[in-house]
């Protein structure tokens, strides 16, 4: 009878959850009236008018605000991280690159292994620049090249929820074009997400939390999976400048979707990425929270309750309270080149609000002195726009990322990083 009466209980808190997440709404006469935090007003209602005041004042406020409101606040750097060269072989990827594994340990003891892949273009005479990326489904599933390894055989990755699925050799290869990028002179730099911390509330047990958080309790503001995602982007270009064969002063870092998310994190608190990326980061993303438009806060915090901090929560049904929003985060990667896209039929990411969070934040582009998007209506779809150090594309088609949209970033990326 206990055990029946628990099921109920849980039934019907799960059926209240499911209750305060409003259906999606994608018709643009429904968004209600919503103003935006201003980028350039601090918190105590001073002009920002310089790049001075934003850097010393406004800057450091919003960072704080998505750290201890969005994100969670993240720690500093391992003890005892140390790397080790697995693998090299040349004529790689067709012929176009090199190829090189290398276990990255975050930890002294070596029990915390990331397996990166970097792929080098054949030929390459100095360190060259590269894009730096988390993939979803493991190395192996980002080519059909049979000289990268699959870890054990095979790689067992969580998919948003408790289940698991083994991905084959090449079955996100479309995402990954080495030869088109290694043609162009970039390496290419990735690993799994799963690596860092599995893509599902395990209560922050199973991933790099465990070992950085040092059994400390958890907080509102504690960082969660996105966050870890992010960090770990900065420990591998820690690791990178120490590789010869990589310009560490000039990696994008580059994310699809939630993975996008996290770029625009990781560009937003480390500012030795030289270029972000976003591509159809929606909803925690690009695309602004107040527009309600597709994915809401209320939908993410319960479907993926992992990705933020608790105290995001508390922002469900409640976008106009955020003391910010997601121009805020992009504009937190000025001065340096940032590009964003979407897709035509990705309702869900908010194709238009992801657009005009880059307008608003192109505003702080400003004032370093570069163009700002001058629109606010988006560009037709495959009509890219570059103005100063922005970019953006819609790209014609669904949520994903596909050679249309590498062929915009290395286009974006020779004007800044070439």
């Amino acid at each position: 009878m206990k055990q029946l009466i628990s099921a109920l209980v849980l039934l019907s808190l799960s059926l209240c959850a499911a209750a305060q997440v409003p259906a999606p709404n994608y018709d643009e006469s429904k968004i209600p009236p919503y103003t935006l935090p201003d980028l350039l007003t601090t918190s105590k209602g001073r002009p920002v008018r310089n790049v001075r005041t934003w850097e010393r004042i406004r800057r450091p406020e919003l960072l704080g605000l998505f750290e201890k409101e969005m994100f969670g606040i993240s720690p500093g750097f391992p003890q005892g991280m140390h790397a080790r060269v697995e693998k090299e072989v040349e004529n790689a990827f067709g012929g176009a690159g090199t190829l090189k594994e290398v276990t990255l340990f975050l930890d002294a003891a070596g029990t915390f292994p990331v397996h990166l892949l970097i792929a080098v273009p054949k030929g390459a005479k100095g360190p060259v620049p590269a894009f730096l990326g988390i993939n979803f489904c493991g190395n192996h599933a980002t080519t059909f090249d049979p000289e990268v390894t699959i870890p054990g055989g095979k790689m067992p990755v969580h998919s948003g929820g408790t289940k698991v699925t083994e991905y084959e050799r090449g079955a996100n290869a479309h995402r990954w074009p080495y030869e088109y990028i290694l043609s162009h002179g970039y390496a290419v730099v990735t690993y799994c997400r799963e690596d860092i911390d599995p893509d599902f509330d395990d209560g922050f047990r199973n991933g790099v939390h465990g070992l950085m958080d040092g059994g400390k309790a958890r907080g509102g503001s504690s960082w969660g999976t996105i966050a870890a995602w992010a960090w770990s982007l900065s420990r591998v270009l820690d690791y990178l400048y120490a590789d010869p064969a990589i310009d560490a002063d000039r990696v994008a870092v580059i994310g699809h979707s939630r993975l996008g998310k996290t770029a625009l994190w990781a560009g937003a608190t480390d500012p030795r990425f030289a270029l972000v990326i976003s591509n159809d980061s929606g909803c925690g993303g690009a695309a602004l929270s107040r527009r309600r438009f597709g994915e809401t806060v209320a939908k993410i915090t319960t479907s993926f309750p992992h990705w933020f901090c608790k105290n995001f929560d508390t922002y469900g049904n409640n976008e106009d309270a955020l003391p910010f929003d997601q121009h805020g985060l992009l504009a937190l990667i000025a001065p340096r080149p940032l590009y964003v896209a979407s897709a035509s039929e990705d309702l869900w990411a908010d194709p238009k609000g992801e657009y005009l969070s880059l307008y608003e934040a192109s505003k702080v582009y400003a004032l370093y002195g570069f163009e700002s998007l001058g629109d606010p209506e988006p560009p037709g779809v495959e009509e890219p726009v570059v103005r100063g150090r922005t970019g953006y594309h819609i790209r014609n088609g669904k949520h994903n990322i596909v050679l249309y949209d590498w062929m915009q970033y290395v286009a974006f990326a020779d004007r800044f990083l070439q």
